[in-house]
């Protein structure tokens, strides 16, 4: 099969019929496990967190404490507090590697770039299941694996590139409804693919270094050993199964090149990405300073550190930094997309700080009537990924992406406010439990709201902007909007830390109407100017 692809006419009708659809169709089948896979293990720590609390994993914190004294207790709720920083390190990760891998398919080469990245991710992977063989392993260990892991945040940007340069406009939303809207489930398969495989003693965990923890969840290491063989076999099949194409790479590399081209921009967005998590975990930094510095360092070095050749195509593509509407959907973008991401992030811990460890004055304390949120939890990233194309479809139907998104942003608001509320009443009451069901049913309307903005949103970025800045604005606002993975798990482990969980989801209802404000002010209001 010839992998590099110099004559790519899609538009051609004679073409695409005769060879372009079924080199196009395979492209696409063998992108959407990896995607799917890239989410998975990006998204995999707000899960892990949950069964390393169960298990007791306090990074070597607790030794020579006394179980039960003050400083025991204290220790546990600092513990508790790092629990959250590592899905907020693989969020910020993935989303600043997204940077640079929105440029990455001109660069290097579909098949290339697929195959490099998804090989990438055995190695966080690999190293989450030998780092939970041991109950002591540093915090400092499962930092650095919460930061490679961010390559599968990052791949999303060059897979959703990759696939646009397969398939003519007709069929645009289509492949890129796939590619997308079944990778984001990736989110919602890791999380019950996890809690069935630590049941189990695969991959050999038989003599992990455990404790006391010889019961059915021994088999913890599974949580990062599973997608271990699934990813390389994905790597396999991009390798010897997909193309590169002339319109989408103009030089088409050998695979050294390629992959050497791949590799550089990943490193460049794998040291920004490591300095911003210095600064979060070690010299303790804001947040909200640390993410500047993060965004601006990615840029700086994509434009500074890089050959001449690839300084030119990012010079042209930076064009868009200029433009008030690039940053007015950035802020809009990330409210659907961002929060999505960030809830899926969170979401699993959350449910167990509100409804399972419930005493405050005692962190060891586990309600024995606490629901088994772990059957359900998975509801939420699929409801919001499958109900994505909803978005665009309705926006279609009514010719007016910003008037779905401003109706998706009241219910977001609503449904946010909602699940403060009976955060607030399950803390207030003696059987917390009570509340479940109105929560869980909240937040599924909050993921569904998310999602119907992002198909919306989508929609609008080609009526907003002219044809060549719609690809750039679209990498752009995605990798921005991916740092929702890193600020709200963030934000909720402040806030829990403090007991007022609830005030992280009345500051993100303020932001939401902040972006409703925006949304109908520019494009919305019958004299915005821009009709999307």
């Amino acid at each position: 099969m010839k992998i590099n692809l110099s004559n790519w006419n899609v538009e051609d009708s004679n073409f695409w019929e005769s060879s372009g659809k079924k080199i196009a169709n395979r492209n696409l089948i063998i992108s959407i496990p990896a995607l799917l896979l890239a989410f998975a293990v990006w998204i995999m720590w707000g899960v892990i967190i949950k069964y390393m609390k169960d298990f007791g994993y306090n990074f070597g914190m607790t030794d020579g404490l006394i179980p039960g004294s003050a400083p025991f207790i204290e220790t546990l709720n600092k513990v508790n507090g790092l629990y959250y920083t590592l899905p907020a390190i693989a969020g910020l990760a993935g989303a600043t590697l997204r940077l640079p891998n929105s440029f990455l398919i001109s660069l290097g080469g579909g098949r290339n770039v697929i195959f490099a990245t998804t090989l990438l991710l055995i190695i966080p992977a690999l190293g989450t299941g030998m780092a939970l063989a041991d109950l002591n392993t540093s915090y400092m260990v499962f930092a650095i694996m919460a930061l490679l892991s961010g390559f599968g945040g990052g791949n999303f940007a060059s897979s959703m590139s990759n696939i646009s340069f397969f398939f003519p406009k007709k069929n645009q939303g289509y492949a890129l409804g796939m590619n997308a809207g079944i990778g984001n489930l990736g989110v919602a398969v890791m999380q019950k693919t996890i809690p069935f495989v630590v049941g189990f003693s695969l991959f050999g965990v038989a003599g992990v270094s455990m404790g006391t923890g010889n019961g059915p969840l021994a088999g913890i290491q599974n949580a990062g050993w599973v997608w271990v063989p699934l990813l390389a076999l994905s790597a396999i099949a991009a390798f010897f199964g997909m193309n590169n194409v002339i319109t989408g790479t103009p030089k088409l590399p050998n695979p050294i090149q390629g992959i050497s081209k791949t590799l550089l921009m990943v490193f460049l967005g794998l040291v920004a990405a490591s300095a911003g998590a210095y600064l979060l975990v070690g010299l303790k930094v804001n947040m909200w300073i640390v993410l500047p510095v993060v965004i601006i360092l990615t840029v700086l070095l994509m434009k500074y550190a890089t050959p001449g050749a690839i300084k030119d195509n990012l010079k042209k593509q930076f064009s868009i930094l200029s433009d008030k509407h690039n940053w007015i959907m950035t802020v809009i973008y990330t409210m659907t997309f961002g929060s999505f991401i960030g809830f899926s992030a969170a979401f699993p811990k959350l449910c167990q700080d509100i409804f399972v460890y419930t005493d405050s004055a005692d962190p060891s304390f586990i309600n024995p009537n606490a629901p088994n949120f772990m059957l359900w939890v998975f509801l939420g990233p699929a409801l919001g990924a499958l109900i994505r194309p909803v978005g665009g479809i309705l926006s279609d139907k009514i010719n007016s992406g910003s008037r779905v998104t401003a109706f998706s942003t009241v219910f977001q608001i609503i449904a946010t406010l909602a699940v403060a509320y009976f955060i607030i009443k399950a803390r207030e009451a003696n059987s917390p439990e009570q509340y479940w069901w109105p929560f869980f049913i909240s937040f599924m309307v909050l993921f569904m709201t998310t999602g119907i903005g992002n198909g919306s949103t989508f929609r609008s970025i080609p009526y907003i902007f002219q044809k060549e800045q719609a690809g750039p604005v679209l990498g752009w606002t995605s990798a921005i909007a991916a740092y929702g993975a890193f600020v709200i798990p963030k934000v909720f482990g402040q806030q829990i830390s403090a007991g007022t969980p609830e005030k992280a989801l009345f500051g993100f209802a303020i932001y939401y109407v902040i972006c409703l404000l925006l949304n109908w002010y520019y494009y919305d209001r019958k004299k915005s100017g821009i009709q999307c």
